[in-house]
């Protein structure tokens, strides 16, 4: 039976999926919340998210750390996901404070800009969690590279570069996408790209870091995929 695999990431209008089909490109869709997309899965045997899935009670997690070692230089597109306590706070003052209580490290702004799509996608994963799980386009282009990748992602030749790597696993994004066209052109590749680790997800060839995954206080397993 031909796998039915999405792969989904965050912009800043809200979210971009990409769905295959026996490995090759299907369609894309764009949606401002992550629920819209998972309601319209039907059939779909795993859709990869490209946001972290699942937070610590009082320290970073293992998974950002061995994600961020693969991807080298890399490195720094990995959100390093504070404790859970930071993320309930209402405001960055409150939640920079909790931040260095607990782990003695700051906490930066940038991860605070994308607390709404974190915890919309991690409410998800807990009602749905052998449906839903993480992955990092960069780790998954890595991947496919077999080594770090020399461009980044938005400047013209590292993206030809991604889209060329998704050519080879056999996904051929056309240049017409009609209204997921929309979306910036790197949110499109990270999308395909975990999907493609959706893909391997489905069909029990992905990689996990780290192996094996972090064992959360809430009986849940955190790991990014590829």
């Amino acid at each position: 039976m031909s796998v039915h695999a999405i792969g989904v990431d965050a912009y800043a209008l809200g979210w971009v999926g990409v769905e295959l089909r026996g490995g090759a490109f299907g369609r894309a869709v764009l949606a401002s919340t992550l629920y819209e997309i998972v309601a319209g899965s039907s059939g779909a045997a795993l859709i990869g998210v490209g946001v972290p899935l699942g937070m610590l009670p009082d320290r970073f997690r293992a998974a950002d750390t061995a994600v961020a070692d693969q991807l080298g230089p890399g490195g720094s597109s990995v959100l390093r996901v504070p404790p859970r306590p930071v993320w309930m706070a209402h405001d960055f003052a409150t939640a920079d404070r909790r931040c260095r209580e607990l782990t003695g490290a700051s906490l930066s702004r940038q991860s605070w800009a994308r607390r709404h799509q974190l915890l919309e996608a991690n409410a998800l994963w807990q009602r749905h969690p052998k449906l839903l799980f993480e992955a990092h386009p960069e780790l998954s282009f890595r991947t496919m590279a077999g080594t770090q990748l020399s461009h980044a992602k938005k400047t013209w030749t590292g993206q030809e570069l991604r889209r060329a790597l998704l050519m080879k696993q056999g996904i051929v994004l056309p240049d017409r996408l009609g209204p997921a066209g929309q979306a910036p052109p790197d949110g499109i590749l990270d999308a395909a790209a975990v999907a493609w680790s959706a893909h391997r997800m489905a069909t029990g060839t992905a990689n996990c870091y780290p192996d094996p995954p972090e064992q959360a206080g809430d009986g849940s397993c955190i790991a990014t995929w590829s």
